[in-house]
């Protein structure tokens, strides 16, 4: 089965070649050659990241993407947007006048592999 072709540009996979020869009848068909790899830091792939279809030149397990520096948790928000997602990070800012403090928080916008179909909101 091809990859998910729903862009006006040709997606693939870099480092797959496509042209392979045709097989003969009694070998049989083979697996399909699909790039994927561990990053580390204990995320596991997805199982949709190894036997999906789907191409994503950002998705961390598919791509050329690689995560740095922090890791940053949030509650999703909104889902609205394609492969994207927003997320809300609440926190507390002190104020040293009181010595209290107060709840802020900041939305940001994040980029969602096809991979994590099943988030919700």
């Amino acid at each position: 089965k091809m990859a998910e072709q729903t862009e006006k540009a040709f997606q693939k996979q870099k480092g797959v070649f496509l042209n392979k020869k045709k097989y003969f009848v009694s070998q049989g068909p083979k697996k399909e050659d699909r790039f994927h790899r561990n990053v580390g830091l204990g995320f596991k792939t997805p199982r949709e990241a190894k036997e999906g279809t789907y191409i994503d030149k950002k998705c961390p397990f598919t791509g050329n993407v690689s995560i740095r520096g922090r890791i940053l948790t949030g509650v999703v928000q909104s889902m609205k947007m394609k492969r994207t997602i927003v997320i809300r990070r609440d926190y507390l800012h002190y104020i040293k006048k009181y010595n209290r403090y107060e709840k802020r928080h900041k939305n940001l916008s994040a980029h969602i592999s096809p991979c994590f179909r099943d988030a919700k909101i």
